[in-house]
């Protein structure tokens, strides 16, 4: 009944290339439902973790996600897929519609903490296409737990296999499921 959901090196280009923006990301499921996320990035010795109904923290201390509620105030993040086809064309369509509607969007390479990143307010937002579950398992608990929430674009619940992903602060969670709605992949 259980299943662990590992990525030993997410963000593996920029490890690569000696970029510190990286993790290890640990999920733990029970009965497909996941009860515990850890996601450590050793080059800046930060671990993020949350347990099913227990709270998020980053190195031992609770972290809460922002309460900006309009996209206007908002930075976001994003990653772009590796498979360069019509559904790549249309993610850079989504990244100019957010890019003219925000205070500016990153992109930063390692999914797990791009999660972790909008779970302690250093970002408002997340969206991506072609995820897959060791990318999305961990980091999406740790957000949840932090009070964010998690979802496809098309607001049904986030599909484990990662294919379409937005994580937010929950307050403009609407908004971001509108301007994708536009063009789902």
């Amino acid at each position: 009944n259980y299943r662990w959901v590992i990525d030993p090196l997410d963000g593996t280009t920029n490890f690569v290339h000696n970029l510190p923006i990286f993790a290890v990301s640990i999920g733990l499921q029970y009965n497909e439902e996941t009860i515990l996320g850890v996601v450590y990035n050793p080059a800046a010795e930060k671990c993020f973790f949350a347990e099913k109904n227990g709270g998020a923290f980053l190195n031992g201390q609770p972290i809460y996600t922002t309460s900006t509620n309009t996209l206007s105030e908002c930075l976001l993040i994003t990653g772009f897929p590796y498979i360069h086809d019509d559904d790549w064309e249309r993610c850079f369509e989504h990244f100019k519609e957010f890019y003219g509607k925000t205070q500016g969007i990153r992109r930063l390479g390692a999914a797990s903490l791009d999660f972790c990143f909008v779970a302690m307010g250093r970002f408002d937002g997340f969206w991506e296409f072609g995820l897959k579950p060791w990318d999305v398992c961990a980091g999406a608990l740790i957000l949840q737990e932090a009070g964010g929430q998690v979802t496809d674009w098309d607001g049904s619940p986030m599909p484990f296999s990662g294919k379409r992903t937005l994580a937010t602060n929950g307050h403009i969670h609407m908004a971001m499921m509108k301007t994708l709605g536009k063009k789902l992949l």
